[in-house]
């Protein structure tokens, strides 16, 4: 028995070592945390007569038909009063960091959009009215000035260094509460939201706690420097649930010196309309691997069209950085000067060519992209039958004759229906070929034999323009 307990003891004593080995390799926040404090600041904005900003809830992309069964939604927030002293349909409470000592101050554009009244409390109780110098929609980002001077500082890190699996810390006022600490790691790099949720940003996710009120204030690094802007949260209730998203510094601070010398931020645009490419598209392409940007539309004129880029191109790389994903191509332009003469890597009808691209300013709130006599066809192998447009149906379509197009009369197969394809859509083109006419659309589809996959391009009835892929139905299989 005695053997036994010495050998358990011995046993514990390794345990309880590698656990105290394991604890001292855990970071030690406290540091960055007294550091860095001092220049965080807590924001309240205030709206008179009840003009209190909207909250955005979005999903990472509603631009698809099945977005209203996603229960998960996107929030971007602001917290309220945590006393009856004020009325919080009027006010919203956020966070906010200085990046110089005579009063500069950014935060999320969310935070004080529209704001009567913007207010910023140091961590010593001192508070300031503060000036809204400039802000940035699309990117959410509000660069605020108070007068004073010798004001603690934040330091700027380099958010393109950061990778998968690194601590990280946020410091802001979740619920009111000020100079709260969260930390976690990161999750991901380069996440895009989707195009109807900043298209332009590639944040930095994290599992760091984010709730209402920490909007604005800073992600820092274990240097004790600052990677990004605490901005979004992806949940289904409301709280955290474990999935958070930051702005990039870099990102920001362009953005700041934008703001500060001109007033507004300038983007880059090509001009065109991109989608996914996925396995049946990639088939139909031709190409080796399922990634890409496929270019639905080129705005006549644009830069895009200029430098020789046609619907049905495949964009594969920007300026030299691979392009996976849709949604990779947007942030990469944006981000990058008008005027600038960038390479295109572009696969067409299977084969590589380079372009050269001097990119255009993108405007508003840009969408990088900027859609005879009857006659039936009978049901087409695609599943579907077609019409000639009419001069009437063309206006009402807002088509021109240039653009050609059919317009789909019946559905009746199952791969058509399944493919998204409704009476009413006007098919533009077969794969690469236009079609204008009856004649033209069946002379187009004939080679194809059955089990093969058609491309086309598809002006839907929401006047969406779109490349679909359709399989050939084979003998008695619809």
């Amino acid at each position: 028995m005695r053997a036994i307990m010495m050998r358990f003891g011995a046993t514990f004593g390794l345990l309880l070592v590698a656990v105290g080995a394991q604890a001292a390799q855990l970071p030690d926040f406290t540091g960055i945390v007294s550091k860095n404090a001092p220049a965080v600041v807590h924001v309240e904005a205030k709206y008179d007569g009840g003009k209190s900003p909207s909250m955005q809830l979005q999903g990472p992309d509603q631009s698809g038909p099945d977005q209203q069964q996603i229960p998960e939604i996107l929030r971007r927030f602001f917290g309220g009063p945590m006393g009856p002293q004020e009325d919080p349909a009027h006010t919203s409470l956020g966070s906010g960091f200085i990046i110089s000592s005579d009063g500069y101050i950014l935060t999320n554009d969310h935070v004080v959009e529209n704001a009567d009244k913007v207010t910023v409390r140091l961590q010593d109780r001192r508070t300031f009215t503060a000036k809204v110098v400039g802000s940035d929609k699309l990117y959410d980002i509000a660069l605020l000035k108070v007068k004073a001077h010798d004001l603690p500082t934040v330091t700027i890190g380099d958010s393109t260094k950061l990778k998968p699996g690194q601590w990280v810390l946020a410091i802001g006022s979740p619920f009111g509460f000020d100079y709260t600490v969260t930390q976690g790691i990161v999750s991901a790099v380069g996440r895009n939201l989707g195009r109807q949720d900043q298209p332009y940003t590639s944040f930095i996710q994290t599992d760091v706690p984010i709730n209402r009120g920490n909007s604005g204030g800073p992600l820092f690094n274990l240097d004790g420097q600052v990677v990004g802007i605490n901005s979004q949260i992806y949940s289904n209730t409301g709280g955290y649930m474990g999935v958070s998203f930051s702005i990039p510094i870099d990102l920001a601070m362009n953005a700041v010196q934008q703001l500060k010398t001109k007033g507004h931020v300038s983007r880059g645009m090509i001009g065109v309309g991109i989608q996914n490419v996925d396995q049946d598209k990639a088939e139909a392409l031709g190409l080796s691997d399922v990634r890409g940007a496929l270019v639905r539309t080129v705005t006549p004129g644009s830069p895009g069209d200029r430098a020789g880029l046609q619907v049905g191109d495949v964009i594969m790389a920007f300026d030299g950085r691979e392009v996976n994903t849709a949604s990779d191509l947007p942030p990469m332009v944006a981000a990058t000067a008008p005027g600038t003469e960038c390479t295109l890597q572009v696969i067409r009808d299977g084969k590589s060519r380079t372009l050269k691209v001097k990119l255009g300013e993108l405007k508003g709130n840009g969408d990088d992209a900027s859609s005879g006599g009857s006659g039936t066809s009978s049901t087409s192998k695609l599943g579907f039958s077609v019409q000639s447009l009419t001069d009437d149906q063309r206006d009402m379509l807002g088509l021109k004759r240039s653009e050609g197009g059919v317009v789909i009369d019946q559905v009746d197969g199952r791969n058509a229906a399944d493919a998204g394809l409704r009476p009413g859509d006007v098919v533009l083109m077969v794969g690469r070929t236009k079609v204008a006419s009856v004649a033209q659309f069946d002379k187009a589809v004939a080679g194809f034999k059955p089990g093969s996959t058609v491309m086309l391009l598809v002006r839907d009835r929401s006047n969406n323009t779109a490349f679909v892929t359709v399989t050939v139905a084979k003998p008695d299989s619809e």
